[in-house]
Parts: structure tokens; sequence; C-alpha cells
């Protein structure tokens, strides 16, 4: 297995279905069966981009639905789209893997939006302000069970506020693993590597008292990021019902890239 990649690839069948095998670093933080939320979102994210690609379009909005836990290893990724458009259309994605009871079931879904592009740089506009630099940033020592895991080992922190502060938490952060081995990282496909780490930037929760893991993630990209670092401010809001929603905002090094949402599940160990 890789060390350096989140999946190996192992071919494509003839309906267009492609295989993986998952490597260890795509474990999560709430169990070392199962797959951290960021690599199957990833993954799923590179199958939108290349499903009947165009040159004149981009995905805008991309919802990941994780409808179970996804296994740490064989997987299998298939797209569509969904409703063709000449300006406006919506692809799919979807990831099965082989349950316990050894049924092949869909783990994972993503859907995204695709616009046709226009040039639009006259009046280019971010509502959210910028993340402070990365010169900023400090390291912070990740200890403990909850983040010595796979995937949270798999990526380089920098961060410009405490854990658990008061109002949004802020950090950089960029993979030190390829997406799948032998490619390179597409620009929304790096995004996605770091952005379900929101809800744990954004948290107050010690995970040592607490599970919270979320359900989905919903992201807007009013602009493709660029560069190698992604940088989050999110905080999590809690209901009195074991329910929370994390909010935050996307970055690159040059301002705002979009927003995030995210549904929670929190519970007390």
């Amino acid at each position: 297995m890789s060390d350096q990649a989140y999946y190996v690839p192992l071919g494509r069948d003839a309906d267009g279905t492609e295989r993986f095998a998952s490597t260890a670093l795509t474990e999560s933080t709430w169990g070392n069966t199962m797959q951290h939320g960021a690599p199957p979102s990833a993954l799923l994210v590179r199958a939108l981009e290349r499903c009947a690609p165009r040159d004149d379009s981009r995905l805008t909005r991309v919802v990941i639905e994780i409808l179970g836990p996804v296994p740490i290893s064989e997987i299998e990724v298939r797209s569509w789209v969904e409703r063709p458009g000449k300006r406006v259309e919506l692809v799919v994605a979807e990831l099965w893997a082989t349950g316990p009871d050894g049924t092949a079931r869909a783990a994972a879904r993503g859907t995204g939006w695709r616009m046709q592009t226009a040039d639009s740089s006259a009046i280019a506009h971010a509502s959210d302000p910028a993340l402070a630099p990365r010169s900023q940033a400090h390291e912070t020592a990740l200890e403990g069970p909850f983040w010595d895991t796979g995937f949270v080992t798999s990526l380089e922190w920098m961060w410009l506020t405490d854990i658990g502060c008061e109002g949004p938490g802020q950090m950089w952060a960029r993979p030190n693993a390829v997406l799948v081995e032998g490619e390179p990282l597409s620009p929304v496909q790096r995004l996605f590597v770091v952005a379900d780490v929101a809800n744990g930037v954004g948290t107050k929760l010690d995970p040592a008292e607490w599970t919270f893991l979320n359900t989905d993630l919903t992201v807007h990209l009013f602009r493709v990021p660029e560069g190698e670092w992604v940088g989050i401010a999110a905080e999590t809001s809690y209901g009195p019902d074991g329910v929370g929603m994390c909010a935050g905002v996307l970055h690159d090094e040059s301002g705002p890239v979009g927003r995030i949402n995210q549904t929670v599940q929190v519970r007390a160990r």
C-alpha cells in the first residue's frame, strides 16, 4: 500500500466504474476500520470533475452525503450526468463498498452543479474577509488517540487560533499525499481533501468526552482555489437534542473561495 496516496487505482470496468484500494492514510479519527470523510469526498469530486468534462464549465456547488461508514477496503466509484444542459448541468457520483454482511452498498454520494463559465473579472468580489496569512500561524502538537490517526497525520497543520477557542477556529492545512496514486491533485480535489475537517476546526467539544460526526458537507465555490494551502475559518453550533451544525469559510492564500456547511451528530461518549 502507498504511504503517499489515499487510494491506489485498480482499474476501470467497461461501464466506466473505477475501482480503488484504500490505504491506511484514509483512517478516520472515530474508528480504525472506517475512513475519514475527507478522502471519499475528494474522490467523489474527482469523479464529478471527470464525468463528461467540458473546458467551458466548472463545479460551483458540491453536496456530499455520507450514507454509512466507508470501510478501509476496495471501493468502486461510478458517475453520470443527471441533468444535462448547456449553461447548467447536474452531475452525480457514488462510492460503493462491501458491507460487513458481504452486500455491496452505496456508502457515499456526491452531487455537483456545473456551470458554464464567462468573464466576470471586472466585478469580482469576496464578501468574507481574508484569513490571516500563514506567517502568523503556529504549529500545535496534536497529541492523543483522536489525532494520531491515518488521515490526520497526512495533513500539515498550521493554526491561527487555539483548538476550542471562542469564536471561529482558524487554520491552514495542506495534504502531504495525493488523492490517487500517480495523479496530481486538481485544485478542487485538494480543497476537498481538507474541507471535511471544518467541524473539527470549529468544535468546542473535547473529543475524549464527545463524538461529533458529520453526515454531510455542502460547499459553494465562487472561485477556483489556487496553491497548495487551504484555509478554514469555521465554528460549530450545538442544539439541545444531539444535533449540531458547522458553518465556515474556505480560503486559499489570495482570499476566500467559498463556504461550507455540515450537519453534525453529537453524542456523549
